[in-house]
C-alpha cells in the first residue's frame, strides 16, 4: 500500500509502504510533553459529556417538557451516536488525517454544547446529545497521534493517560456538573462544556502537529452505514428493552435485526477492498482477545457508576441508603478520577517492564477486589469513596495497557481505526452492563412507604457481578501472546 504524508515537506519523514514509519520519521519539532496534555485535556472534554446530564436526569421531563420515557432519549441519543461515529471517524482518520478529523470531533462538540444551551424542548436537547455524542473519536484519534508524533520511550505513558482519560472526564465532571446544576441554571451545564470544547478546539488547532502517516484511498460508505446500521439496533433493544419489555417485538426484533445485520456486514468487510474494517487484522489474536477483555472490562467498569449513586442517594430509612445529595455522590467518585490519572503511569511502566498483558491482568484483579469490598462494605460514605477509589485504580491500570495491546498488532495505517474499534467495545461492555444492572434492581426491590426501590441484596448482586466480569477479563487476558517489546514501539509485521 502506498502511504501519503499529511507533511507537505517530503524531506521530513518517511512512511514505508508496511505503515510502520522508520526512525526518519521522528517526532518534528515542538514538545512531546506539551501534545500529549493537550490530546489527554480534550479526552477529558469529551468524556465529560457523559456525565454532563446526569444530575439532570430526575428533572429532565419537567424541564423539557416530555414524558419521562421521552426525556431518555437525551442520553440514548449520545450512546447512540458515539457507537455509530467512532469506528467511521477511525477509519476516516487513518484515510484523510487524524488531526483533521480530531478537530472536526471537537467542532461537533462545541456545536452540539452550543444547541444545548438554548434548549428549552425535548428535540433540540436531542440534536445538541447526538452532536455531542458524536466527538466520541476524540480519544482513540489521540491515541493513534500520539503513536505517530511521539518518540517511543513517551509512547507508553502517553497513550495510558489519554485511554484512561475515558474515565478521569467521566468521574470528574460528575461534582462540577452536580454543583452547577444546584447553583445555577441547568443551561450553565451546556454553555461550560461549550467554552471547555472551545478551549480544547484552540489548543489542538495550534500546539499539535498534523499527523503524517495516511492510507488515502475510497471510504467504505456501505460498510459504515451497515455496520452503524447493526450497532443502532444492538444498543437500542439493549438499552430500551428494559422501557420496552424485554420480550416485545420492538426489543427482540432489533435484536434479531442487528444479529442479521451483523452478519451481512462481516460477510460484505471481508469481500470489499478497502474495508471499513480489516477483519482479517481483528481476529488476530492479540487484537481479538483485548477487544474481548476490553467489553467485559467495560461491563465490569460500568457497575460502579450504577451502584454508588443510587446507595449514596437512597433514604437511610431504608437501613443501607445514606441519604446523600447528588453533590456528596459526586464527589465520592471524583477521586477514582484521580486515581485513574495517578496510575496511568504505573501503567505503562508495568507494561515496558513485562508487557501490556500483565497490566490488563492486573487491573481486572484490582477492579474485582474493589468490588469484593463493596459487597460487604457499603454502609458509610467512607467505605464507598474506598470502592471508588480500589475500582478507579483497576480502570486505569486495565485502560492504560489496551492502547498497546492494540498497537503492537496493527500497523500504523490502521491505528486509529483498531483503537476506534476498541473504544466501541468498551461502550458496548458499558451498555449491556446498564442493561443487566436495570434488570436486576427492578427486580430485587423493598417498599419503604409505598415506594419500591431496589433492595441491598440487589446491590450486591450488581456488585458481585461486576467483580465476576472482572474476573472474565483476567481470565481472557490471561490467553493473551507473550510481551514482544517491539510491539510497544512499532506494529506488527505480520
Amino acid at each position: 500500500m502506498v502511504m501519503r504524508l499529511e507533511d507537505p515537506n517530503p524531506g521530513t519523514a518517511t512512511v514505508p509502504s508496511d505503515g510502520v514509519p522508520t526512525s526518519s520519521s521522528a517526532p518534528r519539532a515542538g514538545s512531546p510533553t506539551r501534545i500529549v496534555l493537550v490530546l489527554a485535556f480534550a479526552g477529558i472534554v469529551v468524556s465529560l459529556m457523559q456525565s454532563l446530564v446526569i444530575p439532570l436526569v430526575p428533572k429532565l421531563p419537567a424541564l423539557l417538557h416530555a414524558a419521562p420515557g421521552d426525556a431518555t432519549w437525551a442520553i440514548t441519543a449520545t450512546l447512540l451516536a458515539g457507537a455509530v461515529s467512532v469506528p467511521t471517524i477511525g477509519r476516516l482518520g487513518d484515510m484523510y488525517g487524524k488531526r483533521r478529523m480530531l478537530l472536526f470531533s471537537i467542532v461537533l462538540l462545541v456545536l452540539g454544547s452550543v444547541v444545548g444551551a438554548f434548549s428549552d424542548s425535548l428535540v433540540p436537547m436531542i440534536v445538541a446529545r447526538t452532536l455531542q455524542g458524536l466527538a466520541a473519536g476524540v480519544v482513540p484519534l489521540g491515541i493513534s497521534i500520539m503513536r505517530d508524533e511521539l518518540p517511543a520511550e513517551r509512547l507508553g505513558g502517553a497513550t495510558a493517560l489519554m485511554s484512561a482519560s475515558l474515565g478521569v472526564g467521566g468521574a470528574l465532571g460528575l461534582p462540577v456538573a452536580a454543583l452547577i446544576a444546584d447553583s445555577a441554571d441547568w443551561h450553565v451545564l451546556f454553555w461550560v462544556a461549550a467554552g471547555l470544547g472551545a478551549a480544547s478546539l484552540v489548543l489542538v488547532a495550534t500546539m499539535v502537529p498534523a499527523s503524517r502517516v495516511r492510507t488515502g484511498g475510497r471510504f467504505d460508505a456501505i460498510g459504515a452505514t451497515g455496520l452503524s446500521a447493526a450497532l443502532v439496533s444492538l444498543l437500542l433493544s439493549v438499552s430500551k428493552g428494559a422501557n420496552w419489555g424485554w420480550t416485545s417485538a420492538p426489543t427482540l426484533g432489533l435484536g434479531a435485526a442487528a444479529l442479521v445485520l451483523f452478519i451481512a456486514w462481516g460477510r460484505y468487510e471481508l469481500r470489499t477492498n478497502g474495508p471499513l474494517v480489516d477483519l482479517r487484522t481483528l481476529v488476530r489474536r492479540q487484537v481479538l482477545l483485548t477487544n474481548i477483555g476490553s467489553a467485559i472490562f467495560g461491563f465490569a467498569m460500568f457497575s460502579m457508576s450504577l451502584v454508588l449513586p443510587q446507595l449514596l442517594q437512597l433514604p437511610r430509612q431504608t437501613g443501607y441508603g445514606l441519604g446523600q445529595s447528588m453533590l456528596v455522590v459526586g464527589l465520592v467518585m471524583a477521586p477514582s478520577g484521580f486515581v485513574m490519572m495517578a496510575v496511568a503511569p504505573v501503567s505503562a511502566r508495568i507494561s515496558a517492564t513485562w508487557g501490556p498483558k500483565w497490566s490488563l491482568m492486573l487491573g481486572a484483579l484490582v477492579v474485582a477486589a474493589g468490588y469484593g469490598f463493596g459487597v460487604v462494605a457499603m454502609g458509610a460514605v467512607w467505605q464507598l469513596v474506598v470502592v471508588s477509589i480500589v475500582i478507579g485504580a483497576g480502570i486505569g491500570l486495565a485502560y492504560g495497557a489496551m492502547p498497546s495491546l492494540v498497537m503492537g498488532a496493527v500497523p500504523a495505517s490502521e491505528t486509529a481505526s483498531a483503537n476506534s474499534l476498541n473504544t466501541l467495545m468498551r461502550s458496548i461492555g458499558t451498555s449491556l452492563s446498564s442493561a443487566v444492572a436495570g434488570v436486576v434492581l427492578a427486580q430485587l426491590t423493598t417498599t419503604l412507604g409505598g415506594v419500591s426501590m431496589p433492595s441491598q441484596g440487589a446491590f450486591q448482586l450488581v456488585m458481585g457481578v461486576g467483580a465476576a466480569a472482572a474476573l472474565g477479563a483476567f481470565a481472557v487476558a490471561a490467553f493473551l501472546p507473550r510481551y514482544r517489546a517491539a510491539a510497544l514501539s512499532r506494529a506488527s509485521a505480520e
